[in-house]
């Protein structure tokens, strides 16, 4: 009960839709990957995370490894990880992306507190709209991580 006030207070003061699953919260505007991504797409840029339900997971993050500012990343491959106080999470490219931008390391901390705001790990350009199509809405992602959740 304790985690769901302080997970709508949360919400409440990042001004982010707030919709209690027993574990995360979802935005309606982004789209999911089964690898517990979040993408915003913005024309042909994208900014991309990971999911709260992804955080709450791993537990704390206190690393992020991601390669050099301009990188060229082929679609599935993995191109950083995440390093919590918990696990070791590989993070996958959505797409066959150019990337425009790179969180600082200052930054990292607010994947706990943020994840779907300032938390946020790269921005990108997507050579290819249609590649979005692959990716869940809100309900979508909420009944898979529902029913992953059940498998463990």
């Amino acid at each position: 009960m304790a985690s769901k006030l302080w997970a709508a207070r949360a919400a409440s003061y990042l001004k982010i839709s707030f919709q209690y699953r027993g574990f995360a919260t979802f935005i309606k505007d982004l789209k999911y990957a089964d690898s517990h991504e979040w993408v915003k797409v913005e024309g042909n840029s994208a900014t991309v995370g990971i999911t709260d339900h992804a955080q709450d997971h791993l537990g704390d993050v206190v690393y992020v490894e991601l390669p050099d500012e301009g990188a060229e990343v082929k679609q599935g491959a993995s191109f950083g990880a995440v390093e919590s106080v918990k696990a070791t999470s590989d993070i996958n490219s959505l797409f066959q992306e150019r990337w425009l931008k790179l969180t600082q390391s200052s930054m990292i901390l607010l994947v706990n507190a943020s994840p779907y705001e300032s938390g946020w790990i790269i921005k990108v350009e997507i050579n290819n709209a249609d590649e979005v199509k692959s990716l869940m809405d809100p309900d979508q992602y909420s009944k898979f991580c529902e029913e992953e959740d059940a498998k463990h």
